[in-house]
């Protein structure tokens, strides 16, 4: 068994994979950006070290850092838990050639071949397992888009090769939109995955998402934990997932199973992951789907995934801990008709975002109150603890309630109660969007479609959640001076905690340099690149949230019109179209690609 693993992640998953070494007698190291200095997992790990700033691609994305800090720990062995790397092939085949450290994970061989997705369309078509109609060679002019729609009708999905989770992903509802949605997801995908190839799909108008656990070891054992049904989605991303769907019949969750696993035997694929399934759904059918229902085959992400928790409530098997085990040789100790399904599991992404406002990410905020809940059946996984400040540089996810219950039913009124007990204040989340469509006729009756939430649902319920339990502050930093006796010291890019008794004053937030002048303590998240040099008086367009600038739209001296697009601004993992509030001629434009800002920096002057 390795000695020390370092996990190349940060927030809950770096501490789930953490918890699993600790069982195992595994030592664990953590890496963290800036940003994340005081972040849960770098207190929960053995060690830590710092990686770069803020910026994912100068951090948590730097794979020579990484694997830098590897040697340092000594650990040998990384998990990149599921995000940032965990589905780089480039990356994975580096670790791998790394002397005495092991890449937790399916080989970068078989990420590549799977991770993109017209290769393993392929793989899995000449596996018998059936697929949506689509392309499996990438595409990059827009007339293959005009052919395909030409030949199989709109709408059509375009999807990064290394998209996942809605990211990468844009839908052509007609022939006027082909250019632009080909040009957004290629963006998309080169910004999120460093990777701009994208193929085509016929997109399916009334789907349900089904994915299936599997775990295979070097041995040839590949074995599938049954599934998850992660139909309820916003924006192609999933906020609710639970396990058993209940839409299957015994039957087709049986064909679809057995079809994971052929596929994944195909592809020679060891540790573990997910193949995902598109089922059409049966609009007016009574009781469940049949085993002549139609499904397909979506994407097999290479990875851990989020909501793997729910798999590990209804089976006892803890997948992380497989995982490691797996990545050291051991072989499988269990059959496939030894997997049983043990009641019903939900799970629910606790994420900073205000479902009443289109699920826009929160800002910022502190956990003034963080009172999470407990019980039988209720299980957290997290990386907070009350007074902790809200780190709004990566994913606006900030824990998992998973809840499980003998049957549905009891899950359900559990995870009511759940929720009511889960006490979050100082920072708007979507618990009360939770707490609602938990009394919500077509999810408890298990009719909903991944178009539930985007076309269905009356949205004005979401408002009314969030007034009656909701929190809608973001609490403010406070104007005091707070004495430190507790601090964080970097030597050689290692981190150390060290006590020190102050003795009256403030204490010196200038680093390591006691000659460095005092200066007010920076946000969480970081501060923004150096700002340009505003010019004039003219009509200022400002950012109106943190984030990384995907796209300048215009130029100096261009002509734009009130409602025109002047820059794409991506935050929380979506695309933001900042747009002028009135018309006029640009005089200034002071942002650029790749660039960091904060909210009400200025990006655009219009004379």
């Amino acid at each position: 068994m390795f000695r020390k693993v370092l996990v190349a992640n940060r927030g809950e998953i770096a501490v789930r994979v953490m918890r699993a070494c600790e069982e195992l007698n595994v030592g664990t190291v953590a890496v963290y950006s800036e940003a994340d200095k005081h972040g849960g997992h770098v207190r929960y790990a053995d060690e830590a070290y710092n990686i770069g700033p803020a910026r994912a691609a100068e951090s948590y994305l730097d794979h020579e850092a990484v694997i830098e800090a590897a040697r340092k720990a000594d650990a040998d062995a990384i998990h990149p838990g599921y995000g940032f790397l965990a589905e780089n092939a480039e990356f994975a085949r580096k670790v791998e050639a790394a002397e005495g450290i092991t890449w937790i994970g399916p080989s970068s061989d078989s990420m590549e071949a799977l991770g993109e997705k017209t290769k393993a369309r392929t793989i899995m078509n000449d596996a018998d397992v059936p697929i949506v109609p689509g392309t499996t060679e990438p595409v990059t002019d827009p007339e293959e888009v005009y052919a395909f729609g030409d030949e199989h009708g709109y709408p059509i999905a375009i999807k990064a090769e290394g998209g996942g989770g809605g990211r990468g992903m844009k839908v052509v509802e007609d022939e006027s939109e082909v250019e632009s949605q080909l040009e957004s997801a290629q963006r998309e995908g080169e910004a999120y995955f460093g990777n701009d190839s994208v193929y085509l799909e016929r997109y399916l108008e009334n789907p349900r998402h089904i994915e299936v656990q599997i775990i295979a070891d070097e041995h040839g054992n590949v074995r599938h934990l049954g599934e998850r049904d992660c139909s309820l989605q916003r924006r192609h991303q999933k906020v609710i997932e639970e396990g058993p769907s209940p839409a299957l019949s015994d039957e087709l969750r049986e064909q679809i199973g057995a079809s994971a696993r052929r596929g994944v035997a195909a592809a020679d694929y060891v540790n573990a992951g997910t193949v995902e399934f598109l089922v059409e759904e049966e609009p007016g059918r009574e009781g469940v789907l049949g085993p002549d229902a139609n499904f397909y085959f979506l994407e097999v992400n290479t990875r851990i995934q989020v909501e793997h928790c729910v798999t590990e409530e209804i089976t006892g098997i803890d997948i992380v801990k497989r995982q490691i085990r797996v990545a050291d040789g051991e072989e499988l100790d269990f059959e496939q008709d030894d997997v049983e399904i043990d009641g019903h599991a939900i799970e629910f992404r606790i994420n900073a975002e205000n479902a009443a406002k289109d699920f826009q990410p929160a800002t910022g905020g502190t956990l003034t109150t963080y009172n999470p809940p407990g019980g039988v059946g209720v299980r957290l996984d997290d990386a907070l603890r009350q007074g902790d400040e809200l780190v709004t540089d990566y994913d606006s996810m900030i824990a998992k309630l998973i809840v499980w219950g003998e049957d549905r039913d009891e899950c359900i009124e559990r995870s009511l109660r759940a929720l009511r007990e889960y006490e979050i204040e100082g920072i708007t989340t979507i618990v009360p969007f939770h707490r609602l469509m938990l009394t919500d006729e077509t999810f408890v009756e298990g009719r909903h479609t991944t178009k539930y939430l985007d076309e269905e649902i009356d949205r004005s319920r979401f408002e009314q959640a969030q007034k009656q339990w909701g929190d809608d502050s973001e609490s403010a930093t406070e104007d005091e001076e707070v004495v430190e006796r507790e601090f964080t010291v970097e030597v050689n890019g290692k981190r150390f905690d060290v006590n020190l008794e102050q003795r009256g004053g403030f204490v010196p937030a200038g680093g390591n340099n006691p000659s460095e002048s005092a200066s007010p303590p920076q946000p969480a998240g970081g501060s923004s690149e150096a700002e340009a040099e505003i010019q004039g008086d003219g009509e200022r367009v400002d950012a109106e949230m943190q984030g990384t600038i995907l796209s300048v739209e215009v130029g100096e001296g261009d002509e734009v019109a009130a409602g025109d697009v002047v820059v794409v601004l991506e935050a929380m993992k979506m695309e933001n179209d900042i747009v002028a509030s009135a018309g006029g001629t640009v005089a200034q434009v002071a942002v650029e690609e790749g660039q960091s800002v904060d909210m009400g920096d200025t990006l655009v002057v219009l004379e």
